[in-house]
């Protein structure tokens, strides 16, 4: 049964017409359309998780069959930084021009061919070739399927859905921990084994573009209304049939029967007090910041600043301890397979991080939430550097895990909420592009640190840079409960 032959329904105010594509997404409840475009998002992003976690177990694993230096493991581990830091500023740049969708699928593609070609290296030289390959895919994955679910997520808990997107990184970590534990662990091929898993992501990517729709605000940006009207018309329906306990037909949860022209726009706010009627109020305030002149205009200038600031300091701190905590460990005296145990246990601590996380951001809001989360990931570096036995390590590390990935859930809610539709992916992509200028020092930067002063005073190091990126988090403006800026 449509909305417009319902008698169930109450009929919406005339107010109802003047409501944006925008504001009536804004004011659905959570439905199984956008729990299907998280899931589908969220396998995207934990396949990003586990091919960047995977890198640090084979860096361990070749240091221990190649026989590798800490150089030759920097190069590996830099060249993937590298490749990201172009693909995030490309990817974002496409995103705004050709849409979300297409480009998050071809990230997907890209990198899990040259994960899966990895598997097949036969020196250093190759490796670091394909590994800057695997990083163009990889940086522009991220900005982009966070800000294309920000664009589709509800405006009073759009801070908590990229929250629950980011914790599929963990699941993503933690994959990598088990694969690098039961298969990297396994012998002299072992690595190649594990990065041949990286396969997966070719194939989904076919999933993805042929099964997640395009953004709405860029297709209104490209004057696609049509197409933008039959994907929010398919969002208040799914909401409808929510309500009544409908099942929609076709494997794709759309319904069988299209609504007439106008009858979704008309049914809106019944179908919103139906599905959640605590959820209805006043239509969320818009940021009012303009476009015109990009990310450093005199609007956006200072936001883009702040953004940046805490990029760089949580990828410096962040890859530069997580990418070297195995091989450190194993350079402690431990095994290859007691430094993997200990690294899948540290990960397992992002869990609870990101729930944490994602119930704070729509309480204490953004900007609080990700100052609370990089201050304990400072306090938590600092105890990880002075750990002198296995179970301070374990607990030092399970700290920092969790406190390091809640303020990764809060950055990548914050960033897309900054910029108007014409630069949102411009403007997260830049971000992360700057950001993995530092991801690619931190490999470099660790073995200096570890000569110069031991684990101890590198990981001061990343207490400071966490210290940092706290005090730029705090010059963020506060967007909770705020409508996406058109």
């Amino acid at each position: 049964m449509t909305p417009s032959t319902s008698s169930s329904v109450p009929a919406a105010p005339q107010a109802e017409h003047s409501l944006t594509r925008s504001q009536r997404l804004d004011r659905l409840p959570f439905t199984r359309k956008h729990g299907k475009l998280l899931g589908a998002s969220g396998i995207g992003w934990a396949l990003d998780a586990m091919d960047v976690g995977l890198i640090s177990f084979v860096i361990a694993a070749l240091s221990v069959h190649w026989g590798i230096s800490k150089g030759d493991g920097s190069l590996i581990a830099s060249a993937g930084f590298a490749g990201m830091a172009i693909g995030a500023s490309v990817g974002g740049l496409l995103a705004d021009r050709i849409g979300r969708r297409s480009v998050f699928a071809l990230t997907l593609l890209v990198y899990g061919l040259a994960t899966g070609g990895s598997a097949l290296a036969m020196g250093v030289g190759t490796l670091i070739v394909l590994r800057f390959v695997v990083g163009l895919g990889l940086g522009a994955e991220l900005p982009v399927a966070s800000t294309l679910m920000s664009e589709f997520a509800p405006a009073r808990i759009r801070g908590r859905v990229i929250v629950w997107l980011e914790a599929f990184w963990a699941l993503g970590w933690i994959l990598a921990a088990v694969i690098g534990t039961f298969v990297a662990a396994s012998g002299p091929t072992g690595w190649r084994w594990a990065l041949a898993v990286g396969l997966v992501p070719a194939a989904y990517s076919l999933v993805v573009r042929w099964g997640m729709p395009e953004s709405v605000r860029f297709l209104e940006q490209k004057g696609r209304h049509d197409e933008a009207e039959t994907i929010v018309r398919r969002f208040e329906e799914t909401a409808e049939q929510s309500a009544r306990g409908q099942t929609a037909d076709g494997p794709s949860g759309t319904v069988g029967a299209e609504p007439a022209p106008g009858a979704a726009r008309e049914a809106s706010e019944a179908t919103v007090r139906a599905a959640a009627p605590d959820a209805v109020g006043e239509i969320p305030q818009a940021d009012t910041v303009e476009s015109t002149g990009g990310i450093w205009s005199r609007a956006l200038r200072r936001r883009t600043a702040g953004l940046w600031a805490v990029w760089f300091c949580i990828n410096l701190a962040y890859y530069g301890a997580f990418i070297w905590i195995p091989t450190l460990l194993v350079e402690r005296g431990f095994t290859l397979t007691q430094s993997f145990t200990f690294t899948l246990i540290i990960t397992l601590a992002q869990i609870p991080g990101y729930a944490m996380a994602a119930w704070l951001i729509e309480v204490l809001g953004r900007r609080w939430t990700l100052t609370v989360f990089l201050t304990g990931s400072a306090l938590s570096a600092i105890g990880y550097g002075l750990a002198d036995s296995e179970a301070t390590i374990i607990a030092a590390g399970c700290a920092l895990s969790f406190f390091n990935l809640g303020a990764w859930g809060a950055l990548y809610a914050i960033g897309p909420e900054l910029y108007p539709t014409a630069v949102r992916g411009t403007g997260t992509g830049a971000a992360a592009a700057f950001g993995r200028i530092a991801s690619m020092l931190a490999p470099f930067l660790v073995p200096v640190l570890v000569v110069a002063g031991g684990q101890t005073l590198a990981f001061v190091c990343f207490a400071i840079a966490f210290a940092l990126a706290a005090a730029a988090a705090f010059t963020l403006p506060e967007q909770r409960g705020r409508a996406l800026a058109q």
